[in-house]
């Protein structure tokens, strides 16, 4: 019998309700507030909040592993993205063949096909693939990530998922950025100094920087009470902020190759580099910790980059989507695989 104290209860009746208030407010709030709260919660909230939870963060350890675990949980996906998405093409290129060979009429469409001119016509075009490739790189590990690995692991750990945190965040910067610019239809983007100096410029690389700093200064057991209360009402913010962003989200497309993105996103990845963490002696409460930011959803991101850069945006909100419910779904897998 599971009671009301389980952890696992509360965080669902903490992201279930604060979710839900938010996605009722999105449908009555002008689009101005979604975009002033998030700009708030990325200058002013999250930073405040990362200051605060690393006061009460374990740095002991080897926290190196949590950014080489966020670098190959990238790699490992987008490699296995890579490969469906080659079958998925390949499939293409041989149902053409094959109406080329049956109707000799059809035999333009081959080459047509490979120099990629009707590509919106294709169930792989290049906005498509990119879509597929960056909603794989750019997982929630911050409004989402935070409240569930604070919820089920404790702030002990908090240092290991801002690391995780700060590494996709360089990953989406440098990498995230080039796959867009070349997938994407919109005007390419030269220089690497502008991904470089947004990685530079994020609040919460500075944030976690005073963090180390702050942990050390005594503070009255009465202040620090209301520096952690204020930071759990940052997670707050950020699961209504959630609630406001799925409610501007329009039906979903492109259903197939979403699903397929979410089962690499957050079911094999997950499995084969959780698995693999075993072998290099990680296990415990920081195995839990990473394999749940692994088995994160693709961030809102993933939406305005396709609109930026021109690619799939049909599917980047078929994954954001989805994946928002799916994870209420993978949390009770991962606890029991990986639960310590």
């Amino acid at each position: 019998m599971i009671g009301l104290d389980n952890p696992l209860v509360k965080l669902y009746a903490t992201l279930i309700g604060w979710v839900l208030t938010g996605f009722i407010l999105g449908r009555y709030l002008p689009k101005g507030a979604s975009t002033g709260l998030g700009k708030f919660l990325f200058f002013c909230g999250a930073p405040f909040s990362i200051i605060a939870f690393m006061r009460r963060a374990n740095l002991s350890g080897y926290l190196i592993i949590s950014p080489l675990t966020a670098w190959t949980a990238l790699f490992v996906g987008a490699g296995l993205a890579w490969i469906w998405i080659d079958l998925g093409v390949s499939d293409e290129r041989l149902k053409a063949i094959s109406r080329g060979l049956t109707n000799p009429k059809n035999i333009d469409s081959i080459s047509t096909l490979e120099e990629d001119r009707p590509a919106r016509k294709s169930a792989w075009s290049k906005p498509t693939q990119g879509s597929f490739l960056f909603a794989m790189m750019v997982g929630n590990t911050g409004f989402l990530g935070f409240p569930i690995i604070l919820s089920l692991v404790g702030s002990d750990y908090f240092a290991w998922a801002l690391f995780y945190d700060l590494s996709i965040t360089l990953g989406i910067h440098v990498f995230g950025v080039a796959l867009a610019a070349y997938y994407g239809t919109a005007p390419k983007i030269k220089g690497w100094k502008g991904p470089v100096l947004t990685v530079l410029k994020n609040p919460a690389l500075w944030a976690f920087a005073i963090g180390l700093i702050v942990r050390i200064l005594p503070l009255p057991p009465q202040a620090d009470k209301i520096l952690q209360t204020g930071a759990w009402t940052v997670i707050t913010l950020f699961l209504i902020m959630i609630g406001i962003q799925l409610s501007k989200l329009s039906s979903f497309h492109n259903l197939k190759q979403g699903l397929t993105c979410l089962a690499i996103k957050m079911l094999l990845t997950p499995l084969v580099v959780g698995t693999g963490l075993m072998f290099f002696g990680i296990t415990g409460p920081p195995r839990l910790l990473l394999v749940l930011l692994m088995g994160m959803p693709p961030a809102f991101i993933t939406t305005l980059f396709a609109e930026k850069y021109g690619l799939d945006r049909d599917l980047a909100v078929t994954t954001v989507a989805i994946g928002c419910g799916a994870v209420l779904f993978t949390i009770p897998l991962w606890l029991w695989l990986f639960g310590f």
